[in-house]
């Protein structure tokens, strides 16, 4: 493929502990010249919670399997990379490091991981946000068209628009740009459609292993952002961007296969759900409350994990049951099919991160066999006080508290170090958000 393309740049890009995408672009030529082996440089200390000053110089190495020329600047070619420190060895904060790792600790101890992901994200009109003086006041306003107040065609209800058609569905067309775009940059997807909120989609992307899913999940970020732009509107992933209708979630499909790829370690001969999968769920409801701080990473996050909108609440699991925070969903009686869906990670996480998180939660419970207990088969939204279960944090302050007691389940592959890193940098960003007062503080709060 390389050999093939011929670009003018070459853009290197590698991910942040929070899940920014950064990158340096360098001449083609020299990435041809220079690949496999090192190919840029960087200053980690100016990458939130890397490095200190003293020790910066952090040097990138391509992984040419994500090389791909970039569908709308076809003069240049990008590439995932690998982060490594100046003495060769690897960086041990490098998401997707992180993600190699969890891998091969599974494959070490006879488990294949299987992992897939629904993105849902908005697709407005505008995005308008004040912030320049804060001492003046700060708001923002979204604009889409399908709300009644933002367009003349025939508006959407709100919570009424899963799997609407088109003309109703007015973000069709955006949606096969975005999806060309990233068949273009070699990814694929199984489904797409308007999900429940008004100016809200879903696409469902292809399964592989943990770095692959999240590579995914970051390209099709940058796919998305700029066909909108295009289409003169804004893509955003934000868990919660407006009140009264559903969020955007990133479930997480999940499954453990043998060595060799060809049996599902779910499932049982008959179909049904295997011990094995049992002790997975009670691992991630084991963790369920730390694992929060990782997949649902941002204070916007908890504005939608409440309920009555489709997102979790209570540590519970349930056969196609949304309204807990794991899901076995139906599979038409395929073996193949049959999995584990994790309905708290929402599109702001760092994808590397939270699957390999997750994934360590489930093999912690099959390794202190954690049995999950019965299914909840009821809406848990309508739970009663005499029937307590666990919930999830209700912050992003709550959820890194529970991070910095219960991490042990991590540490075969998270560094003592990268985990004190994330929660100062989440520390800090919680810190800033609770100083700005919002809009509707000062509408309640304004006649006292």
């Amino acid at each position: 493929m390389v050999a093939e393309a011929n670009p003018e740049f070459l853009e290197a890009q590698y991910v942040d502990l929070v899940g920014f995408l950064r990158s340096v672009i360098i001449p083609f030529e020299s990435y041809r010249r220079k690949a496999p082996g090192i190919i840029a440089a960087f200053d980690a200390s100016s990458v939130e919670g890397f490095e200190s000053i003293n020790k910066s110089d952090m040097l990138l190495a391509p992984d040419e399997t994500t090389f791909a020329k970039i569908p709308w600047s076809p003069h240049r070619a990008r590439v995932l990379t690998r982060i490594y420190r100046p003495e060769g060895s690897r960086y041990e904060k490098d998401p997707r490091y992180i993600a190699e790792l969890t891998t091969q600790l599974l494959r070490d101890k006879g488990y294949l991981p299987l992992a897939g992901t629904e993105v849902e994200f908005f697709l407005f009109r505008s995005v308008k946000v004040d912030v320049s003086n804060p001492l003046r006041g700060i708001g923002y306003v979204v604009e889409t068209t399908e709300s009644a107040w933002d367009t003349q065609a025939t508006a959407l209800r709100t919570k009424k628009a899963y799997h609407l058609a088109e003309p109703l569905d007015t973000l069709e067309v955006v949606r096969e740009k975005i999806l060309k775009y990233f068949s273009e940059m070699g990814y694929g997807f199984n489904a797409t459609h308007h999900e429940v909120a008004v100016g809200q989609s879903e696409v469902s992307v292809k399964a592989g292993d943990i770095k692959f899913v999240a590579d995914e999940v970051i390209t099709f970020k940058v796919v998305a952002r700029v066909a909108a732009s295009e289409a003169g509107m804004t893509a955003v992933f934000l868990p919660k961007p407006v009140y009264g209708d559903n969020g955007s979630g990133l479930h997480f499909h999940m499954s453990l296969w043998d060595p060799s790829g060809s049996r599902n370690l779910f499932v049982e001969e008959d179909g049904s759900l295997s011990q094995l999968a049992r002790y997975f769920i009670g691992g991630i409801l084991e963790h369920g409350r730390s694992l929060a701080a990782l997949v649902a990473p941002t204070v916007n996050s908890y504005r939608r994990l409440v309920p009555g909108y489709e997102a979790p609440v209570y540590l519970a699991w349930g056969y196609s049951n949304r309204s807990t925070a794991i899901r076995i969903p139906a599979t038409g009686g395929s073996k193949e099919l049959a999995r584990v869906e994790f309905r708290s990670p929402d599109p702001t996480c760092n994808p590397y991160l939270a699957l390999s998180a997750t994934f360590l939660a489930g093999y912690d419970g099959l390794v202190k066999k954690i049995d999950p207990g019965d299914p909840y088969e009821g809406n848990i939204y309508e739970l009663k006080g005499s029937e307590a279960l666990p919930t999830l944090p209700k912050s992003l302050d709550e959820a890194l508290d529970e991070l910095e007691s219960d991490n042990e389940y991590l540490r075969p592959v998270f560094s003592k170090e990268l985990i004190q890193s994330y929660v100062e940098v989440k520390r800090e960003e919680a810190n800033t958000v609770r100083m700005y007062p919002s809009p509707y503080e000062i509408y309640t709060y304004l006649a006292l």
